[in-house]
């Protein structure tokens, strides 16, 4: 579950406040939550860095409170949904609109006949941005991440009902947001 690397290197920070073993664990994983993050954000990488800026900021300040029963990327990846939540919040809160006023559904596009596979991704960015937060956090660590039903109950802290109305449903949004590339399989 967890890599024997990742144990002896949190069991260092607890232990030993060994910032530098915490510095290691950051190279190993941000990456992956910084590309997710951005996913989530509809690509905003300076919002997706701040996120990932804060969750390990948050991460280091809780590892005392992390207990080996999850892997360590799927403990960061609740916490980084928690930041991103509460940027949301704050953000709707201020009367901030949650998605950018650019977003185009579907619907609204023009059907074109051959689709690149670049403006597939920025479809799929845009049809992501739509779906409600927590819908978009599932669809994401599933779709993208490959993570199973049980990883995502643990991270969302969801019972797995819920997990799995929230793919289904996703993928219904995701089918009609994408109707146009009608000759391709989504999701």
């Amino acid at each position: 579950m967890l890599a024997p690397a990742d144990r002896t290197l949190i069991e260092r920070v607890v232990a030993k406040d060994c910032r530098d073993s915490f510095s290691t664990l950051v190279e190993r994983h941000q990456s992956g939550l910084r590309y997710s993050l951005r996913q989530m954000t509809g690509w905003d990488e300076a919002l997706a860095d701040d996120l990932a800026q804060e969750t390990f900021i948050k991460a280091f300040q809780a590892i005392g409170s992390y207990k080996f029963d999850a892997k360590f990327s799927s403990w960061l990846y609740r916490i980084a949904y928690n930041q991103m939540v509460s940027h949301y919040r704050l953000a709707r809160n201020r009367e901030i609109s949650g998605i950018d006023e650019t977003v185009i559904s579907a619907a609204e596009r023009p059907v074109i006949a051959e689709h690149s596979e670049q403006e597939l991704h920025q479809d799929l960015a845009r049809a992501m941005q739509q779906l409600p937060t927590q819908q978009r956090m599932v669809i994401h660590l599933y779709l993208h991440r490959q993570l199973t039903h049980e990883e995502i109950c643990t991270i969302m802290e969801m019972p797995l009902g819920t997990v799995k109305t929230c793919i289904s449903r996703g993928k219904a949004t995701l089918r009609k947001l994408l109707s146009s590339w009608q000759n391709e399989d989504v999701a």
